[in-house]
């Protein structure tokens, strides 16, 4: 089993999951998402309607009478018809109900005893803007993956370029003249007798680097004169070049 850090939270008495904020004795909304309702515009076409009734269902658990407050506004997003008029102005209130009965949650009682609910938005812009971390433990976090990429891949030594990944430290080559030699002697030397594709790369792999590496290993040994006439294709061999008959019955 593997876990990583970037999605993992350690020592935090509340956490956020799904948009709402668990804690060890309550489950509230996340004021992010509630702060949104209130500073999204009044839905003007029955799209928006619908986009803001699916966030506000996804909430229901926590407003008082949402069947009763949402009636009007789920009549108003469907189709016109004569029996389902249009949406009138009288009807804003259902919605204003619809957000205010968000922020009135038992999780969110300390806030409604400082603020007003009206239509200050800049308490609402810094809700947006607060974060709840732990400045402590991200530190520690970042100092984590700054130890693992604070040098970066390549490193000069004595003169000579070398390129590094997470296991190997090989030399790095830009010149076509040594970039030959290394795959004539990893394929075509005796040491290496004519390897195929696979272990040909893993010769290359464990002593240089260069640019499309594997690229090339690949074109060399497709290219090469003595694997193309001796090796033999394996597998079934091809049928005869005949035409086929074409069936007289099913």
């Amino acid at each position: 089993m593997k876990i990583s850090l970037k999605k993992c939270h350690f020592a935090y008495s509340e956490l956020k999951a799904l948009g709402h904020v668990v804690s060890g004795l309550s489950l509230g909304i996340d004021k992010n998402k509630v702060a949104a309702v209130l500073l999204k515009p009044m839905p003007q076409t029955k799209k928006e309607m619908q986009s803001f009734l699916g966030f506000a269902g996804y909430y229901r658990q926590h407003i008082k009478d949402f069947a009763s407050i949402a009636k009007s506004l789920c009549r108003w997003a469907l189709a016109n018809t004569h029996d389902n008029p249009a949406w009138v102005a009288q009807e804003e209130h259902h919605i204003e109900g619809i957000c205010v009965t968000e922020i009135g949650t038992e999780f969110f009682n300390q806030v409604k005893e400082r603020y007003k609910l009206d239509q200050n938005c800049h308490i609402l812009s810094q809700l947006l803007i607060k974060d709840c971390k732990d400045p402590s433990l991200s530190s520690k976090l970042d100092e984590t993956w700054k130890k693992a990429y604070d040098e970066g891949r390549f490193h000069l030594l004595d003169g000579i370029l070398y390129h590094r990944t997470k296991h190997t430290c090989v030399m790095a080559l830009t010149e076509r003249t040594l970039i030959s030699i290394i795959l004539h002697e990893c394929h075509d030397s005796v040491a290496a007798g004519h390897l195929s594709e696979d272990q040909t790369l893993e010769r290359v792999k464990t002593c240089s680097w260069w640019p499309n590496w594997k690229k090339d290993v690949t074109e060399y040994c497709q290219t090469c004169d003595r694997c193309q006439n001796t090796n033999r294709a394996t597998g079934k061999k091809f049928g005869m070049m005949i035409q086929i008959q074409e069936p007289k019955s099913p």
